[in-house]
């Protein structure tokens, strides 16, 4: 196994199930990794994976390369995160994720005021709710809202920055309707995966049966903004658009708090600790409004 390249296709098999999945956690046609994978067998003169109908499963001799294989990777990550911590030039490449609605609703001015005092850093954003895994070098910060310190992995090393809170929020048109009497009940826009907060009890509206359903925060906040119905926001969304208002009775929930999280010497890069120093001084700034210090109306 001399091409480390072809071991990172079999990896990516391996941990997808699929070439279809292994070609999406690369990037890659799914064209390119059956060839890759086909060239590392044929070099190895086995098999490392049973082709069945439901998908890629590896053979015995895959199972035996697996482990040799994660061996090399932990291997390669670890001297490439070495030269990438001795970077200290304020340039080149510098990948962030962080929720799709911090990016859009609230940190994006600070991404703007970053890049232009560090214009050769070249910022890749990568807006998911999902865990990555920076030891493998797949971001080089995440921002995360953490629910539990707990819960951390030890290897990260992580600024705490402030809590963040959710209200109920509905427009201001839809209101006013159901003050006047127009509206006896209001329904539910929810995220699919999330669902209805079970702590919005005590809240002057009655709630209709009927949901509006979507699978993402910004079509959500867009329902809401048009009148569908109500739904929880966080408050540096809901607090900052003229056309919502918090929903009369409803309390605030504070949700988590907010982390910048780097990894081993990833963390050491100039570019790295140039970023992380900016975003927590300006997440610090975001403080009372992430918070929900905003009256209610």
């Amino acid at each position: 196994m001399s091409q480390w390249d072809d071991v990172r296709y079999f990896l990516a098999v391996a941990r997808g199930g699929s070439l279809r999945a292994g070609a999406e956690r690369l990037g890659v046609k799914h064209s390119t990794v059956l060839r890759r994978l086909a060239e590392l067998e044929d070099r190895l003169g086995v098999m490392l994976f049973d082709r069945l109908p439901s998908g890629y499963r590896m053979t015995g001799a895959g199972e035996d390369v697996l482990h040799l294989a994660e061996r090399m990777e932990a291997a390669s990550n670890e001297l490439e995160a070495r030269v990438f911590g001795r970077d200290q030039r304020l340039r080149g490449p510098l990948r962030v994720t962080l929720p799709q609605v911090l990016a859009t609703h609230l940190l994006m001015p600070d991404f703007a005021a970053f890049t232009a005092q560090h214009p050769e850093v070249e910022v890749e954003l990568l807006p998911s709710h999902e865990p990555v895994n920076l030891t493998n070098r797949e971001a080089d910060v995440a921002i995360r809202v953490v629910y539990d310190r707990n819960a951390l992995p030890m290897n990260l090393h992580g600024i705490r920055g402030p809590e963040v809170a959710g209200g109920i929020y509905l427009s201001r048109d839809l209101l006013a309707s159901w003050k006047l009497g127009a509206l006896e009940r209001l329904r539910w826009v929810v995220q699919n995966h999330i669902g209805i907060p079970d702590w919005a009890g005590g809240m002057a509206i009655a709630v209709a049966d009927e949901l509006f359903r979507t699978t993402d925060s910004e079509a959500q906040i867009m329902a809401v903004r048009h009148g569908i119905g109500m739904a929880m926001l966080p408050c540096f969304v809901g607090d900052v658009d003229p056309s919502l208002s918090r929903a009369p009775g409803a309390p605030l929930k504070t949700h988590g708090t907010i982390w910048l999280l780097t990894q081993g010497e990833t963390r050491k890069t100039g570019r790295v600790r140039a970023f992380t120093g900016f975003m927590a001084k300006r997440l610090a700034a975001h403080a009372p409004l992430l918070a929900g210090g905003r009256p209610a109306d």
